[in-house]
């Protein structure tokens, strides 16, 4: 297997090689070796060579961390910052956005890898189909791979060598093997991929990623994101569809999850609430909403409205696509620690720094060999004005670094009240409070921390009245 090695463009080269595996659609595998710098996009890239795919846009790279939980590979942060497993990384290259209608598909080879995808799909469970569907997809994956029913070739039993679903039966079996026969007869194989992709995107599962979850009564639920929009299955049923120009907001806190719309058969608000086993999962489950929700929602990138964040408040990335030729925009804050070590790190400003650190040694001894040489009072003299002079230096920097500080706060207080408890809808305040790194905020960070004062004032309050 050909090892390709990537070296990212940064200010410092790092020699140590790391190697990824990715696992492909049809279950090969592609090897790299990557610096500790190089940042997911690369590996992203790297698979689409391999194939010399062109519409990239609908896929992604996928890995697993030790506990379990799925993630969906960054293209803006370095992969060594993302995985949390030991080396080497083992990844998986899927389908992340289905396509809204496989048939305009432009390109075969993007048609294919769908088809790979609906594969894996029906096989582990996730494309839920009736039986009659189920034998027609089917037919077509043995048309694909086998071409034409040949008795001579093709015994009794030859459906049995493809493991198409996790609950084969005979009887389904049986149904596939006739529509292969007699229905599909003289199906190119590219055909018969078309055809699967057509009826596979009726379904109602097609292009739902299902995340486990529990609903406010307790019951097990399913919740997905399609071009569509936000669904909600119990069972094999879907008991919900959400359509994403009805979603406002999607927020999480802890292990909640919160989807907000309209109602629009009785105009009112809308909230479902989702519990997940884990806060990682629950956070995973709000990212795919948010990435999802902008892909499908958007039909260009100036229809995406990026408000700037500070790293202050905010962490992450801001996102933008458009879907066509499908834009991603990543625009990664980059931290103060980095910009003072990328600065300091030119020389020019190592030499300035030195210079300046050779007047202040001369200095000091300087002003030291002056104090040896006074006597008595006149010594003790200035030395008790050059204290007084530091302590009011001191004390006037003190009380400007107060002042600036209430200054701020008497600002950004009264802001963050604003966004954060009223309920004034102006536009602008609206499109602040839909960012997602504003909804990460308030229920990562302002929450937990409202709670915690209340019930400190409450337990103050409880100890007075006791008294």
């Amino acid at each position: 297997m050909k090892m390709l090695r990537f070296r990212s463009p940064s200010i410092r080269s790092l020699d140590q090689e790391i190697l990824c595996t990715i696992r492909l659609l049809d279950d090969s595998e592609l090897s790299c070796s990557i610096q500790k710098d190089t940042k997911g996009q690369f590996l992203l890239d790297h698979v689409c060579n391999h194939y010399n795919l062109l519409e990239k846009d609908y896929f992604g790279i996928r890995y697993v961390d030790p506990e379990k939980q799925r993630h969906w590979l960054e293209p803006n942060k370095p992969v060594v910052r993302q995985m949390k497993s030991h080396q080497p990384y083992m990844m998986c290259f899927r389908v992340k956005f289905y396509p809204h209608e496989p048939m305009k598909i432009k390109e075969e080879l993007t048609r294919y890898l769908l088809y790979l995808q609906l594969k894996r799909d029906i096989y582990h469970g996730r494309l839920l189909c009736p039986f009659v569907e189920a034998a027609y997809l089917g037919a077509c994956i043995v048309q694909a791979e086998l071409g034409d029913y040949d008795a001579e070739e093709h015994p009794c039993d030859y459906i049995r060598d493809f493991k198409l679903f996790p609950k084969q039966s005979l009887k389904l079996e049986r149904k596939i093997m006739e529509i292969h026969k007699n229905e599909l007869r003289g199906q190119s194989a590219a055909l018969a991929e078309l055809n699967m992709l057509q009826r596979a995107h009726s379904l109602e599962t097609y292009g739902v990623d299902p995340h486990p979850c529990k609903d406010f009564t307790g019951a097990t639920a399913f919740l997905g994101f399609t071009a569509t929009g936000f669904v909600v299955f119990q069972g094999n049923k879907r008991i919900h569809l959400l359509k994403w120009m009805d979603v406002s907001k999607l927020k999480f806190e802890g292990k909640t999850f919160y989807v907000i719309g309209i109602q629009k058969e009785v105009s009112t608000k809308l909230v479902l609430t989702f519990h997940t086993s884990t806060p990682a999962a629950c956070k995973h489950l709000w990212k795919c909403g948010v990435e999802n929700q902008a892909f499908y929602k958007c039909a260009k990138s100036s229809q995406i409205k990026t408000v700037s964040s500070s790293n202050i408040f905010f962490k992450g990335s801001r996102f933008r696509y458009s879907q066509g030729g499908v834009d991603l925009l990543f625009s990664p804050v980059q931290s103060p620690a980095r910009l003072l070590r990328e600065l300091h790190a030119d020389p020019d400003i190592q030499a300035q720094l030195e210079a300046e650190r050779a007047r202040d040694r001369a200095y000091e001894r300087t002003r030291l060999a002056a104090r040896s040489q006074m006597s008595g009072v006149l010594t003790n003299s200035l030395r008790l004005l050059s204290s007084n002079e530091r302590v009011n230096a001191c004390m006037l920097s003190v009380v400007r670094f107060v002042s600036v500080v209430v200054g701020v706060l008497l600002v950004t207080v009264p802001a963050l009240l604003l966004l954060l408890e009223s309920d004034i809808n102006w536009s602008f305040l609206h499109e602040i409070r839909q960012t997602p790194e504003f909804e990460q905020f308030h229920y990562e960070y302002y929450c937990p921390l409202r709670r915690w004062i209340l019930c400190r004032i409450s337990m103050a309050m409880e100890n007075l009245w006791s008294d």
